[in-house]
Formats: structure tokens, sequence, C-alpha cells
């Protein structure tokens, strides 16, 4: 059974938290991406949870979580702090992170920061920070896939959707990635209750409106940033990226020069799954994550 928490982080925000399984079980922290929430994992948490302590929060400016109206609180380095406090609220020395989307970009920055907090990580569709900078400037494919990045940090871009309507939005999110009949009209309803909350869509796109990721316009050469040229540190955590391969924002080339990245790695491609592997091809997610998570991983002491 779920539990839901609303558990501060920082000084001034509250996020709003799913917890389901044992509380002595592996502790496993499920990170979502845009444009989502703690429901990205509705297809696999009840597969997990006999198994793991699962906390799947609504990261900060999404769905039941606080909305700071400063651009700012979005930045990288801040949401990353998010779980680690937590994770410490929750009493979590150790977890397992698995991270989609935006969710995978925090756990992939989270993995090179607090590595001795980690045991295990696993990435769905979301590319290491390296990799995709790098891609953004020197593969045009990538570049010309990720304009959308360039359309969300527009100011006004909320007021476009709001005139477009809410349905319209649903429909260009989703419809290039997956079949949009796999999902029910209740988890639809849902998407648009959420984003329609004053200030959502607002909150939602600061995440990369406070990204300091450059995306070059089409035809356009720039030099490579700083941190591209210096020795990029390596991951230590034991790390699984699942992928599915008709992801048509994040492209293959995501997948290219990772063992050079990251000490212990394991790739699973999914070949008929796309961006939104877990709810598109959850079953396939799950036979990839469970064994995986489930190796060495320390279990937690009951809450006092």
């Amino acid at each position: 059974m779920t539990e839901f928490r609303r558990i501060q982080v920082r000084n001034d925000a509250h996020l709003n938290v799913a917890l389901a399984g044992d509380q002595r079980s592996p502790a496993v922290m499920m990170l979502h991406g845009f444009p989502e929430s703690h429901r990205t994992w509705r297809e696999i948490a009840p597969k997990l949870e006999d198994r793991f302590y699962l906390v799947m929060p609504d990261q900060l400016g999404f769905a039941g979580s606080d909305r700071p109206d400063d651009e700012k609180a979005y930045e990288s380095d801040k949401l990353i702090d998010d779980i680690f406090e937590l994770s410490d609220a929750l009493g979590l020395e150790s977890f397992a992170l698995v991270g989609h989307d935006w969710g995978g970009a925090i756990a992939w920055t989270a993995a090179l920061k607090r590595p001795e907090r980690l045991s295990r990580l696993a990435i769905i569709n979301a590319p290491h920070p390296y990799i995709f900078q790098k891609s953004l400037i020197e593969d045009s494919e990538q570049r010309d896939a990720s304009q959308y990045i360039t359309a969300f940090r527009a100011p006004g871009f909320e007021k476009a959707v709001e005139h477009m309507g809410f349905d319209a939005f649903f429909e260009k999110s989703f419809s290039k990635h997956v079949d949009l009949s796999i999902i029910p009209e209740t988890e639809k309803q849902q998407y648009l209750a959420e984003w329609s909350q004053p200030g959502a869509l607002t909150a939602m796109l600061n995440w990369y409106r406070a990204s300091k990721l450059i995306v070059p316009p089409p035809g356009v050469t720039i030099p490579l940033p700083d941190f591209l040229l210096k020795a990029f540190p390596k991951i230590e955590v034991p790390t699984l990226v699942v992928w599915g391969m008709k992801d048509s924002a994040l492209l293959p080339v995501q997948l290219d020069g990772l063992n050079e990245l990251v000490d212990d790695i394991l790739v699973a491609r999914l070949s008929d799954a796309g961006h939104f592997a877990p709810w598109e091809a959850p079953d396939l997610v799950i036979r990839a994550l469970e064994p995986f998570l489930a190796e060495d991983l320390p279990a937690i002491a009951p809450a006092a």
C-alpha cells in the first residue's frame, strides 16, 4: 500500500513523497522527469514493493510538491541536495537511485557528487551530462532533436501552452514518443489536473531555464565548454542504463562512450520502447531493474 507524506527539504520547500514497501527492506529512491510526477512509476512500483522500500517524490515544482517562484530554486545543485535531504529525513544512510529523464539527469550528477551515499545507480533514458553536452555541439541530429529545450526556455512559453490548451499540450508532449492509446483516460486527466494548477507549468519549465546546458541553434558552430576539455570524473557507483531505443528526443548517441565514464556499467537496450519506457514497456524495465537492484543492497534499520 502506498503512503504519502510531505517532507521538508531546504528551509522553505516541501516535497510530496509516495512511499511503498517495508521500510526494513533495501531502499530505492525513484526520480521522475518532465512533465510527470511520482506516477511515472505507476506500473513499476507494484512489482518492486514486495522486495524494496520505494521512495518516489514529486520533484520540486511538479504535481503535489511546492512550486517556488524563483527560477534559481531549480538549479541542479539544489535539486541534487533535495534528494539527499529527503534521504536524511527518512533515515536512509545508503540507497539505490533510479532516475528517468530529468530524474536521470539528477541521478547521474548525484552519483558524481555523493557516491558514498549510493549503493546502485539505475538510469532510464537520461543522458550522461558529459555525453549530452558534447553531442549537442558535435552531433547535428541530437542538436536538432533538442531544440524543444530552447522553446521551453523562451519567456512566455506558458502563455502559448495555455492558449493552445492543456489537451493539445498533452498530445504534443507524448504523441511523438508513444501511442497515446496506451495512456488510460484517468491518467490523462491526472496529468491535465497537475499541469493546470496555478504556477505549475512555470515551475516545471524552470528546470530547463535554470539548467546551464548549452543548446546551440541548428547549423551554428560553437567551441566546446571548458569542462568537456578536461578529464571528467568517473562514476564509481555500479550502474545500469536502460534505454528505449525508439527515443526520438534522446538519440542512441547518448550510449556512446559510457564505458569510459562509468567504472561498472550494464546497458539494457529495449528495441521496442521509446522515451517513456517506465510505462510504455514496464515489464521490460522491471526485468532489467529488479535483479540489478537486488544485488548486495543493504537493508535499513526500522524507524524508531
